[in-house]
């Protein structure tokens, strides 16, 4: 078996705009706020906190989106990946569930705004998500769905079989659930530009700076590297699944689950008419996901979980990926070929949204994104910035909790979840004399 391609082969990295000059951290910096991790959560908070004044520093190991924010597939859905809106408001109580649900279904309105005011170039493209039915009885939930998300705000909608055919070329799917809001960029693109813009705004920002540890020094907190350190009034810690030390046992609050993306070469003019002719990102409604789009090339990037040989045999998930893409889509009938495929990781938790650790007087770290990064992480900035600037606890989107371990069940949960999906999906889809999907 062999080995997918590491970060340096991406498509993203291939294609991104440049990065902008940054430095390693040298000598003593002070500053108002130390930020540690560049990817969308601590891009966007060292954004929103440099555009009012504050003066931030922004401490990154590797480069600016260098984890999840480089190696996503490039989707922005402003929705939750797993629980309902109904489960979110038993699970979270109020006033947090109403307040986190209304920052995740308007977050794409701030990933919009940032883009516009700095003039972030990254492919972006907001021509809609449709989360397809394969088969009839799904359309209850497309339904139940619509309801939730259209109550909340999101123009959204339920369209029948001839409207999501004529939207994604597909004849597979009996109708769908279509969020008009959804979109999808070049991630990396995009938070280069982010910390082009922190920059812009006076923030500093520096790379190639693991960040050793933080101790109290003089009333304030002295965050350290080999080369440096940043004296400031508060630490934010927004290393996601990319977490390495830094601050004892913040690399334990999750669990890893890792993602495979992969992109075709750019496909032919009178196919790309054919086949997702609106560009819009398509999911194909299953639990065990196939979810793809275009890039600005004319690439399908698609994205689907590890299982079995899928993700880790490239010849064999070369062909699961095309199976699944010329059965949604019988029009393609030039050859496909792979030409990327990267690992992605998620910082995963139970409840599948993120989490507000308080570390210590004047510490946070924010963690478990449960995949759901570009827009999620754009809205993160906006919760962690207001703490910074001093808005009491009681009045944040997010509730602050202790830092505690994940559960080891984590470990696993996930893929034995992803299975439980794909069995039921199969089995309800033969009751119902649909079509099966291949390698399901």
């Amino acid at each position: 078996m062999g080995k997918f391609s590491p970060f340096e082969t991406t498509l993203w990295f291939a294609t991104a705009v440049p990065a902008p000059p940054t430095a390693k951290l040298a000598g003593r910096v002070e500053a108002d706020v130390c930020v540690v991790g560049a990817g969308y959560t601590g891009l966007t908070t060292a954004l929103e906190l440099a555009r009012k004044g504050v003066k931030v520093a922004l401490v990154e190991a590797q480069e600016a989106g260098f984890g999840g924010s480089g190696r996503n597939a490039g989707h922005c859905t402003p929705t939750f990946s797993y629980y309902s809106l109904d489960s979110l408001r038993k699970m979270l109580g109020e006033p947090w569930a109403e307040r986190i649900i209304h920052r995740q279904t308007r977050a794409n309105d701030r990933v919009v705004e940032m883009m516009s005011t700095y003039d972030i170039d990254c492919e972006w493209v907001q021509n809609g998500y449709i989360m397809g039915a394969l088969r009839p009885g799904a359309m209850s939930t497309m339904q139940a769905k619509s309801d939730a998300y259209a109550s909340a705000g999101a123009r959204c909608r339920v369209i029948g079989r001839e409207e999501v055919e004529a939207i994604t070329g597909s004849p597979r799917f009996y109708g769908a659930w279509y969020h008009a809001e959804g979109g999808h960029v070049n991630p990396l693109s995009y938070a280069r530009g982010l910390a082009r813009a922190v920059i812009q705004e006076g923030g500093q920002v520096f790379t190639g700076s693991p960040v050793e540890d933080v101790q109290p020094e003089a009333g304030k907190w002295s965050v350290r590297t080999q080369g440096g350190s940043v004296l400031a009034d508060k630490v934010i810690f927004a290393t996601g699944a990319y977490t390495v030390g830094g601050w004892k046992g913040l690399d334990r609050s999750f669990r890893i689950k890792k993602v495979f993306i992969a992109a075709t070469q750019p496909l032919d003019p009178e196919t790309r008419k054919k086949v997702l002719p609106n560009n819009t990102t398509m999911h194909d409604g299953r639990g065990d996901i196939y979810v793809y789009k275009y890039n600005r090339e004319g690439r399908i990037v698609a994205s689907m979980f590890p299982m079995g040989q899928r993700g880790v045999d490239p010849d064999y998930t070369r062909q699961v990926m095309t199976e699944r893409l010329k059965f949604l889509h019988p029009q393609i009938k030039e050859e496909i070929r792979w030409e990327y495929f990267w690992y992605g990781e998620l910082d995963m938790q139970m409840r599948t949204i993120p989490r507000l650790y308080d570390l210590a007087p004047g510490v946070i770290a924010c963690t478990g994104l449960s995949g759901r990064g570009v827009p999620t992480g754009s809205m993160l900035g906006g919760i962690l910035s207001e703490w910074a600037l001093g808005v009491p606890e009681k009045d944040l989107s997010l509730k602050m909790e202790p830092l505690h371990k994940a559960p080891l069940f984590m470990s696993f949960a996930p893929a034995m979840r992803l299975r439980y999906f794909r069995m039921q999906e199969n089995r309800a889809t033969r009751k119902e004399g649909a079509a099966l999907v291949p390698h399901a």
